[in-house]
């Protein structure tokens, strides 16, 4: 038995979820993937997947299984493209993960030229407004807002966001311009639950931090819906500086109470380090860093 080719197929059946989805996708016929998995499982002496006529899952032994396959494929990949040289040009499979909003902005463009200059590649993008784990969730690139708690992966800072105060030019004519957060209780406040979820706004001011609470006139979960209601004069929202960034070029929102805004929170693209990163991985990166530094939005100033 080929294990390494074996634990190809596994890995393609448990991220299908289907043994007729990865037979297509491995260019082998359904038969064979049968009798791969149950070859593999036989070796094993554990069954890896549960599996009826409407759905493929791993067992919990499948999903160790299957986190432990995973970086011994990603190891051969290493392997294979360090004999090849480092010249070698990027090719198969990768998963970068970003937040929907940052990602659908900055990041989509950037995988979209990697497809173009790499034609032997795939992209598998999760824009997710959660922290996934790139070693359980098999990710390869990620890219993350705010302070970095795990130092495990090699990170590469790129830029800086805020946290800003922002309303429409119309709607600050017609009410008293804040300077000072106690004052924001006499303003209608629009609050995106996505950036804050709590009732309660903390500012920076001088070093020291000072919470305000607030109550919102209005409250939607989605950044976009806030941002479109703030522009049409509803109130003042708090939202993230990249975020609102072409709104405030064009002049329909502005940002007030800078001073008081908490310090920013640095971007960082991150990957899993290995022995040397693979071709695919380091021309994704290299792109990402390229585009992000020269983001003016995202950068100091």
């Amino acid at each position: 038995m080929d294990r390494l080719l074996s634990m190809g197929v596994f890995v393609a059946v448990a991220e299908e979820e289907s043994f007729a989805r990865a037979a297509r996708r491995l260019a082998m016929s359904p038969p064979a993937v049968t009798r791969t998995i149950a070859a593999l499982e036989g070796h094993l002496g554990v069954k890896l997947l549960n599996r009826t006529t409407r759905y493929v899952r791993v067992t919990e032994a499948g999903q160790r299984y299957l986190d432990d396959a995973r970086r011994v494929i990603a190891a051969a990949d290493e392997a294979d493209e360090a004999a090849a040289g480092v010249n070698a040009a990027p090719r198969g499979h990768v998963t970068i993960t970003a937040p929907v909003s940052f990602g659908r902005l900055h990041v989509m463009p950037c995988v979209v030229e990697y497809l173009a200059r790499y034609p032997e590649t795939e992209v598998n993008a999760l824009l997710l407004d959660r922290v996934v784990n790139l070693v359980e969730e098999g990710v390869d690139v990620g890219v993350r807002i705010g302070n970095l708690p795990d130092a495990s992966f090699k990170a590469l800072r790129v830029g800086q966001i805020r946290r800003v105060l922002c309303a429409a030019p119309d709607y600050l004519a017609q009410h008293d311009e804040p300077t000072e957060p106690q004052q924001l209780a006499a303003h209608q406040i629009i609050a995106a639950t996505s950036v804050s979820p709590m009732v309660e706004w903390r500012f920076g001011l001088e070093g020291a931090e000072q919470a305000v609470r607030i109550r919102p006139r209005l409250t939607v979960t989605n950044n976009d819906a806030a941002i479109a209601a703030a522009v049409r004069g509803a109130g003042i929202a708090r939202l993230l500086s990249y975020q609102v960034a072409s709104a405030v070029a064009e002049g329909t929102l502005r940002i007030v109470m800078a001073a008081h805004e908490p310090p920013p929170m640095p971007i960082h693209v991150i990957h899993r380090e290995g022995r040397q990163a693979s071709a695919k991985v380091r021309a994704l990166v290299d792109l990402l860093v390229e585009h992000l530094r020269a983001e003016r939005s995202l950068q100091p100033g």
